[in-house]
C-alpha cells in the first residue's frame, strides 16, 4: 500500500473544518491547502466563507494556500485547481511542512483524493452548462484572459463561437492528471443533519450582520449579476433582494433552505466517496487531539511518506 503523503480535514459547510484544521495545523507544522471552489476569488470574503481569523492559532499564523489567488472577473476551474493544487502541494513539501487539504467542494475533494480525472467530454458538460450561464461581455472577458490574441476577431462577435473557444483553450492549455499521486489520510467533520441545520442558520445570521450585504453591494458595481450568480448562494440571493427582487425575510428564507440543501449535497457526496472505497475517519469539530494522535500513530507506523516532516 503506499504511504500517506497527505492529511484531509473535509465537512459540510459549516460543520468547523477551517477552525479545526488549523488547530491540527499547529500541532504538526501544517499548512493548509483549501478546496473550495469559490475561496480562490478575491473579493468575495464573507461570503464564502474564508473566516481568516481561524488561521490565528495561540497567536500564530497558520499558512494557507489556494485563497484569494484570482479576480472574480477571471474564470477557475477543475483544471486550473488541479495545477494549483500541485504547486502548492510541492512547494509545502519543499518547505518541509506538513500538507493538509480542507475543503467541501466535492469535485475538488475527489480529483485529490481519488486521484479522479474525469474523462474530457464529462469536463465540457460542467463547463458547457457553467458558460451558458455567462451573458456574452462575460465569455468575452474569459476568451480574452485566456487568449488576448484574439482582439477584434469573430470568435468575440458570435456566442456559440465564443464558449466553442473558450473551451477549446481550457483543454488545450490543460492537463486533468496532477503531477502527484496522491494518498490521504481523512478526516470527516459531520455534524449530522439537525445539528448542522442550526449551525447553517447561526451562521448565516452572523455573516449578514457583519456586512455580508455590503459585500455584494460593492461586487456588483462591476461584476455582471450572471457572474455573481455563478458564484453561489449568497451572491444570487443577496443580489436579487438588493435589486428589489426579494424582501429581505424572503431572501433569508430562500438563502437558509438553499444552503440547507447544499450540505445535504455535500453529505451525500461524502457517502459516495465512501462507497466507492474511500477511508474517512469520523471525528467532531472539537477533537483536534484525536486527529493529531491518529495522525501520531501513522508516523510511528511508518505509513507516511518519509519526504514528510517528522
Amino acid at each position: 500500500m503506499n504511504k500517506y503523503n497527505l492529511v484531509t480535514i473535509l465537512g459540510p459547510t459549516a460543520s468547523g473544518k477551517t477552525g479545526l484544521a488549523a488547530v491540527v495545523a499547529s500541532g504538526i507544522s501544517g499548512t493548509i491547502l483549501s478546496a473550495d471552489s469559490r475561496q480562490v476569488y478575491k473579493r468575495l470574503n464573507i461570503g464564502t466563507g474564508k473566516d481568516y481569523e481561524s488561521y490565528i492559532v495561540n497567536g500564530i499564523n497558520i499558512p494557507f494556500c489556494l485563497i484569494d489567488i484570482i479576480s472574480p472577473l477571471e474564470e477557475y476551474n477543475l483544471f486550473s485547481f488541479i495545477k494549483d493544487f500541485t504547486v502548492c502541494y510541492l512547494s509545502v513539501i519543499s518547505e518541509k511542512r506538513f500538507p493538509i487539504m480542507v475543503g467541501g467542494s466535492g469535485l475538488y475533494l475527489s480529483a485529490i483524493i481519488q486521484n479522479y480525472h474525469p474523462p474530457v467530454t464529462d469536463f465540457n458538460k460542467e463547463r458547457l452548462s457553467q458558460l451558458n450561464e455567462l451573458d456574452d461581455t462575460a465569455l468575452r472577458a474569459v476568451l480574452l484572459n485566456l487568449n488576448p490574441s484574439l482582439h477584434n476577431t469573430t470568435d468575440l462577435l458570435n456566442r456559440e463561437r465564443m464558449i466553442t473557444a473558450i473551451m477549446i483553450n481550457e483543454a488545450g492549455n490543460s492537463s486533468l492528471k496532477p503531477a502527484v499521486s496522491f494518498n490521504s489520510l481523512n478526516f470527516l467533520i459531520d455534524p449530522g443533519k439537525e445539528t448542522g441545520d442550526t449551525l447553517i442558520k447561526h451562521r448565516l445570521e452572523l455573516r449578514l450582520k457583519s456586512g455580508m450585504i455590503e459585500e455584494v453591494e460593492l461586487l456588483m458595481k462591476d461584476i455582471p449579476r450572471e457572474k455573481l450568480f455563478y458564484f453561489g448562494l449568497e451572491y444570487r440571493y443577496l443580489s436579487e433582494f438588493l435589486l428589489g427582487e426579494l424582501t429581505y425575510n424572503d431572501m433569508f428564507q430562500k438563502l437558509l433552505s438553499a444552503i440547507r440543501n447544499l450540505a445535504k449535497r455535500q453529505r451525500t457526496w461524502f457517502r459516495k466517496m465512501e462507497k466507492e472505497g474511500v477511508e474517512l475517519f469520523r471525528v467532531n469539530r472539537n477533537e483536534p487531539d484525536r486527529i493529531l494522535s491518529i495522525i501520531e500513530e501513522k508516523r510511528k507506523a511508518g505509513s507516511f511518506a518519509q519526504n514528510l516532516p517528522a
